[in-house]
């Protein structure tokens, strides 16, 4: 008779978890809910040793009690009793990075969904696993419980990958999938995602593009083996974004949402985040609420389209037991998919140069001559206009002027947009989305 698949393996991975917030109270859960299952596929008993927090007596909703407890989370890295550390702490610096540092220093496999430390001190981190021989996974920083940074590193690894894309922040796609379906400005559909918990009391991180910018700095990373330099990222959120423009875009075929890019662009490399007119027929158009996804495009396979939950307990602890999965197996790759030694630099692409389609918005005064002025400032840039739009002023809603431009250098666009801000009569700074997906 054949063994029982699902008998509990002999060998042990003893895991020491700092942060025990919603994610690490749900990673705790799921190891202790699941130990036959993800045993048999671990090949090792995934056990849960030791714990590190700030409060000692909150619920959690778990049972800690037959779990060590360390006030210092540096103090998991020098447990004889932890194999592997998971750092969910957060932050890009402080008792995160610390930890870091001190498991990969004593030789223990890293486990993150931080981000932020990862944009800002991957390479280093990464150098030092290297050194160490243990592995460093952080599938959970990125896109929650997609599994996008396997796919890249290992999945499309034969690849020429020559643009990475994506929604990389759930909350900004909540915001901008509702003012799109129910009519509602920005301001009252933020304020909905604070009361459902889909943005913080200060949504800054989030609707500033912060969040989603740490993020395609680790695929740019992935994608084209350079340092992850958050720094070099080129990033506006959707603070500007009016339900003017939501209806608008809908009106021309369009959907609004806030993209991270990443792309290879002549010799340097192209990082932004910012809000886009995604076409209908695109797939990032269709994805709605607080879903994230990852659009993939490279030789020889063409596109790759990753789509799911983005964030939640859920989801990132599905992510963070997974990398524990693979290191129980064994499974190794350089943290960047290449040796950290061969991380290049990145050069970063002028954004000036990139040519496409353009939707610009402006805020004016109603009065005679102003079509003119901006007409002229256009021209004088080279700026041709395909289309104009004037919705109608009313006592609480100022005059819009509402272009899309034919194909042309951003340059250009960026300089008029610089000449007609200076205008009298524009009351507001432009606004201006590139328009992606005209070439399906």
């Amino acid at each position: 008779m054949s063994a029982d698949p699902l008998l509990p393996p002999a060998r042990a991975l003893r895991v020491g978890v700092a942060g025990l917030g919603t994610v690490g109270s749900a990673v705790v859960g799921l190891l202790s809910r699941e130990p036959r299952r993800l045993g048999a596929r671990a090949g090792a008993r995934l056990e849960v040793t030791a714990v590190s927090a700030r409060d000692r007596v909150r619920q959690r909703g778990v049972d800690l009690a037959p779990l060590a407890w360390e006030d210092d989370a540096s103090a998991l890295a020098r447990r004889a009793d932890v194999d592997v550390v998971v750092e969910l702490i957060g932050g890009s610096d402080g008792p995160a990075l610390t930890l870091a540092r001190a498991a990969l220093g004593a030789g223990k496999p890293l486990v993150t969904a931080n981000k932020a430390m990862l944009a800002h001190h991957g390479a280093e981190l990464a150098a030092r696993a290297e050194a160490a021989g243990v592995p460093l996974r952080f599938e959970a920083a990125v896109a929650g419980g997609i599994p996008v940074v396997k796919g890249l590193a290992e999945g499309a690894a034969a690849n020429a990958v020559h643009r990475v894309s994506g929604i990389l922040n759930g909350t900004c796609n909540f915001i901008l999938s509702a003012m799109e379906r129910e009519g509602r400005d920005f301001a009252e559909v933020l304020a909905e995602a604070q009361r459902l918990g889909y943005a913080e009391a200060d949504p800054s991180f989030d609707i500033d593009g912060i969040d989603a910018a740490h993020k395609i700095a680790l695929l740019a990373a992935l994608a084209f083996g350079t340092r992850p330099d958050f720094g070099r990222v080129e990033t506006s959120g959707v603070r500007a974004v009016r339900l003017a423009d939501i209806a608008q875009a809908r009106a021309l075929g369009y959907r609004v949402r806030l993209l991270g890019l990443a792309e290879r662009a002549g010799a340097g490399l192209l990082q932004q985040v910012r809000p886009v007119l995604v076409a209908e027929r695109h797939p990032l158009a269709g994805v709605d609420g607080a879903l994230n996804a990852v659009v993939i495009e490279g030789e020889p396979v063409g596109r790759l389209f990753f789509e799911g939950a983005g964030a939640g307990a859920g989801p990132t602890a599905s992510a963070v037991v997974a990398d524990l999965v693979a290191i129980a197996r064994g499974e190794r790759m350089p943290v960047f998919g290449v040796p950290a030694a061969m991380l290049a630099e990145p050069v970063p692409s002028d954004p000036c140069a990139r040519c496409g389609r353009h939707y610009l918005r402006l805020t004016v005064a109603d009065r005679p001559g102003v079509l003119a002025e901006v007409a002229a400032a256009l021209r004088d840039h080279g700026v041709s206009i395909e289309s104009l739009i004037q919705p109608r002023a009313t006592e609480d809603r100022p005059a819009l002027l509402v272009m899309v431009t034919h194909a042309g250098a951003e340059g250009a666009v960026r300089a008029a947009l610089g000449g007609i801000a200076r205008l009298e009569a524009v009351l507001e700074p432009p606004l201006m989305m590139p328009i992606l997906g005209d070439e399906e």
